[in-house]
């Protein structure tokens, strides 16, 4: 058996309430219901901490990748300019006009392979961590035979 209750809403929280409804195609009454119920269980607050470390988690280890793709990045780019730098002789100045037009060329198919690539999904964590797989067995192998 149900008791009825009469309680009211700021009108915000019952506009609220109404369009949650609407969309879920659930009773209002039922909503409440759920909430209630929710709010007054004593393992709610438990469920609740238990629902925000698993998110937690989730984004931590979201950030942790985020943060190696950023350091892999941040090396191909430093080593490329490195060996750029080290490698490109200074050009004499007759030479120059050819050179730039060459390199917007070079860029333009830079680009176009990028695109490309980045449309294919892949990327050069995914390449380093393939490369290293096979290497990294081959260690792990050895270690295990001593």
């Amino acid at each position: 058996m149900r008791t009825k209750h009469t309680f009211r809403l700021p009108p915000d929280l019952a506009i609220k309430l109404a369009d949650y409804a609407l969309r879920k195609r659930v009773p209002q009454a039922l909503i409440v219901e759920t909430a209630l119920a929710s709010f007054l269980s004593p393992d709610g607050s438990e469920r609740l901490e238990g629902a925000l470390g698993r998110r937690l988690d989730r984004l931590i280890r979201q950030v942790e990748r985020l943060e190696r793709h950023v350091t892999i990045s941040s090396e191909a780019l430093a080593l490329f300019v490195r060996f750029w730098l080290t490698a490109t002789p200074p050009l004499p100045d007759t030479a120059q006009p050819a050179a730039q037009a060459k390199g917007r060329e070079r860029y333009e198919g830079y680009v176009e392979a990028l695109g490309r690539r980045l449309a294919k999904g892949q990327t050069l964590a995914d390449e380093i961590s393939q490369d290293l797989a096979p290497v990294d067995e081959a260690a792990d192998e050895g270690s295990h035979r001593s």
